[in-house]
């Protein structure tokens, strides 16, 4: 594996250490001319007339109030690139393994992980449904069960993202959007269990046909109505990153818990995603974007 110092940013984090940066210089910039008129200031007070002193005595102290805000935005944003930058130690991307695989490469065979995040109470029962899935299809299973047979691929996908990523991470996808959506509802079942209806499925794919394609999905795995897809229902669609944000804000507020699924069609995750405990980005493989930009 490649040195850490070495490793490409992905997009978003490209994007986001380029606007702090720009951020950065332009406080750096405003602070130098500040400077600049306070030296001006100082000098017009040791050449004023006593009556002026006062009025220049405030331009003064205006002037470094403003200075200590400058400086107080540098601050913030310094503390936020290093905030930016930390997750990238954290682990391996999915993605690298996944491309390891493909070129023949082969891995030293290592300790097994303990769990981790939400779930490290979890690991026996997550691990006893996720054999449970790969038997026979329930197909009369109760609604919010699973009722298609799990691939060991999507077995061993959500063993990764519950265990050792903490139901916090991004995951190659199946290829499939349809298999994505079993991969899904299998994490949506476990998490019916554990937490009851204490949690809301909040989907992201940026195009209505996609959605459409995730509710079908959804509704045929777990045996759901298209009651059960909606703003108070248990499973919410979205277009937009905002809107969707917006919705599992509210949820936290209301002591809930969103779980964030994101198509593997969407060029990156939003930053603001990443601070929710719960959330499945699925990465696609270059053939599936390349076809998903053929249908656009």
């Amino acid at each position: 594996m490649s040195d850490e110092s070495t490793t490409p940013h992905p997009p978003w984090l490209e994007l986001a250490l380029s606007e702090l940066r720009q951020q950065r210089d332009a406080l750096q910039a405003e602070i130098s001319e500040l400077t600049g008129r306070r030296d001006q200031l100082q000098q017009e007070l040791g050449g004023s007339f006593a009556g002026q002193s006062d009025a220049i005595a405030r331009r003064v102290k205006g002037f470094q109030d403003y200075l200590v805000g400058a400086l107080q935005d540098l601050a913030v944003a310094a503390e936020q690139m290093e905030l930016v930058v930390q997750p990238l130690v954290v682990q391996p991307s999915p993605l690298d393994l996944t491309a390891s695989q493909a070129t023949g490469g082969t891995a030293e065979p290592s300790a097994p992980v303990a769990a981790a995040g939400l779930f490290s109470n979890d690991e026996a029962l997550i691990r006893e449904r996720l054999a449970a899935f790969q038997g026979q299809p329930d197909f009369y299973a109760d609604p919010w069960k699973l009722r298609r047979s799990l691939e060991p691929g999507g077995a061993a996908l959500l063993d990764d993202w519950f265990l050792s990523q903490g139901g916090r991470g991004a995951q190659p996808s199946s290829g499939s959007r349809n298999r994505n959506a079993l991969t899904a509802a299998a994490a949506i079942a476990i998490l019916g269990e554990l937490y009851g209806d204490r949690f809301q499925t909040l989907v992201l794919a940026g195009m209505p046909e996609r959605l459409g394609e995730w509710r079908r999905g959804l509704q045929d795995c777990l045996g759901l109505t298209r009651e059960d897809f909606g703003p108070s229902s248990g499973i919410v669609l979205f277009e937009r990153a905002d809107a969707l944000i917006e919705r599992a804000d509210r949820l936290e507020e209301r002591g809930e818990l969103p779980f964030i699924v994101v198509d593997a069609a969407e060029p990156a995750v939003e930053i603001p995603i990443l601070q929710f405990p719960l959330w499945l980005a699925f990465a696609g493989t270059p053939t599936e974007l390349a076809l998903e930009d053929d249908l656009l």
